[in-house]
This record gives structure tokens, sequence and C-alpha cells, in this order.
């Protein structure tokens, strides 16, 4: 659930004291069965937010007595308005911050709300294996982001090149717990891998952002450009049907499932930057997964069994 939804939700409750959940759908331009989750959601993570059955019925929350959000730290704040996805695992702050944000959203904080709930998207599609860390300058990066402050960085570029660059700082992905900062720069807008930023500092000065920027189809360029690098070159391969499971998560949006076979096999189209990309994937597969074309990959593949039988034999 997204934290500007979760928010408009608890401030039409709050002006209506007793919402429907179609009523939350056409409000919020969402399905009756979002509506539906994001009700059940809110209640879930501790909201004093309760259904009432029968003719009248609907959504109530309990009091009706409006109050400023004075006991709201800065740190609730920012567990609230940074959290996006599913609210299955909320942070304490987060929980305790849901609960003060049932009363009312003062006007000196809908600004910093708004700006906050658009600084982060989650895009939980995985590009492949990596390590889980969320690097320290998140959180720096973050609240640059709210505050449109530019971020001096230091970053070192996919070639080892270490340059000084001033930003700034549109908004944040989290792509599988790999960060990317999407920001403005001199040559225009750009995409720095958080994990390269080596070292960051918040500036005073203020950061332009367009009036048009959006940051989840800035997020979809940088995907269709990335995509197009990485999936130049395509393999068909048979596996068993039972590995399927695990060949996806190797190769993540790049694994096509084309159908089972009669041997029990499953047929995927498989993609990466070159033959010697999907060859190295599968190597360790031995016999259990057969490459049927391109002869580029099966050529790689016997020259890497080749190497592995000289040298182990």
């Amino acid at each position: 659930m997204r934290a500007d939804r979760l928010v408009a939700t608890l401030l039409l409750m709050q002006s209506r004291g007793r919402v429907t959940a179609a009523e939350v759908a056409v409000e919020l331009e969402v399905s009756l069965a979002t509506a539906r989750r994001d009700l059940e959601a809110l209640s879930a993570a501790g909201i004093p937010v309760y259904p009432q059955s029968g003719r009248g019925g609907g959504w109530s929350l309990v009091g009706g007595a409006r109050t400023d959000l004075s006991g709201l730290s800065a740190a609730e704040a920012q567990a609230l308005f940074l959290l996006v996805g599913p609210a299955a695992a909320v942070s304490p702050e987060a929980k305790s911050a849901l609960r003060k944000l049932v009363r009312a959203l003062p006007k000196t904080f809908r600004a910093d709300a708004e700006a906050a709930a658009d600084a982060v998207m989650i895009d939980p599609t995985r590009w492949g294996e990596r390590e889980r860390h969320r690097p320290d300058v998140v959180a720096l990066l973050q609240s640059a982001v709210v505050r449109r402050r530019q971020v001096r960085l230091v970053y070192v570029g996919g070639k080892h090149e270490r340059s000084e660059r001033l930003v700034a700082p549109w908004g944040l992905v989290d792509k599988d717990d790999t960060w990317y900062l999407i920001a403005g720069t001199d040559r225009g807008r750009r995409t720095f891998r958080v994990d390269r930023i080596v070292e960051a500092e918040a500036t005073d000065d203020p950061a332009d952002r367009p009036d048009d920027f959006e940051l989840a189809a800035a997020w979809d360029d940088v995907v269709g450009s990335m995509e197009e690098r990485r999936s130049t070159t395509w393999a068909t391969v048979l596996i068993e049907t039972r590995f399927l499971p695990i060949l996806r998560d190797h190769f993540g949006r790049h694994c096509h499932d084309d159908g089972a076979s009669d041997d029990g096999r499953t047929r995927v189209r498989l993609a990466a930057p070159t033959p010697l990309d999907i060859a190295r994937n599968l190597a360790g597969w031995g016999a259990q997964v057969e490459v049927l074309h391109p002869e580029s990959v099966r050529e790689e593949l016997a020259r890497i069994g080749t190497e592995l039988a000289d040298r182990y034999t």
C-alpha cells in the first residue's frame, strides 16, 4: 500500500466519519478489492479502524474528535511517508505514526508528506543474484529528495573511474535491495547506483525538479533502456519442469516459459547481454539443461566444459 493512498484513506474516513469500501474505491480511483485490502491492512496495523455490518454500515474510526499531530516525531513521519508496498511488515515507528495520523494531518505536514510519498518506490523484480545490503547513504538521499536539496557525490562509475558531481536528487528506487538514485545533473537526468556512491554530502542549495517529473515513469524509462542492453542474446533451453523456479530465480524477468514438452521438461527462453553470460549461468547445471539454440551459446558451453575437463581430469 502506497503511503499517499494510506494517508488519503485515513483523511477520507476522518472527514466523513464512516465510509464503505465502494466509496473509498471511487474516491481514490482504485478497485473495490484494493480498497477492501487497504482498509483491512489499516486495521491489522493497529489503527482503530473497524468495520460495521448491516444497513448503513461501513468502516469507521473510533472517536471523532480532531487533534493535531504535535506528538509525531520526525523519525515517525519519515517512516510513515516513506512507507511503500504492502503494509505487512511495518516498523514500530511506522505503526506509532499511523495511529497518530488517525486524527488529522496538519497543513504544515502536507507538503513534506506528498514529497516523501513520491520520493521512493519499490520494484520487486530481480535482476539476478546479489547480496542484500542497504547502503547507509540511502537515509541522507531520502532526506535530500524530500527537502529538495542538492547533494555533492563522489561516484565510481562502471569502468572504476572516480568523479565528483553536484546533483539534484529527484527520487530513489529500491530494486530488490539494490538502490538507484534518479537525479538532475548539468547533463540532464541521470541514474546512479547508490552502492557506487563512496561519499555524499547534502548542501543547503535548493534542488530544482521538473513539474512534470513522475518517479514511476522515469524508472520505466530506465528499466526499458536496461532491458535493451541486457537482452541482446536469447537462448531456448529445455529443463525439467521441477527446476523451472530455480532458473527463474537466476534469470529474473529474462526467463520466459514457453510451455511443457512431452518428456516432462519445459521449453524456456532466456536472455542476457552475450552468449557467454548465458553459458556461464547454465554451465553449473550440466546435462540437466539442454540448449536448443543459438549455436553461439552451445559453443560457449562446450568451451567451458573443455576447460574444466582439461583442468580437473
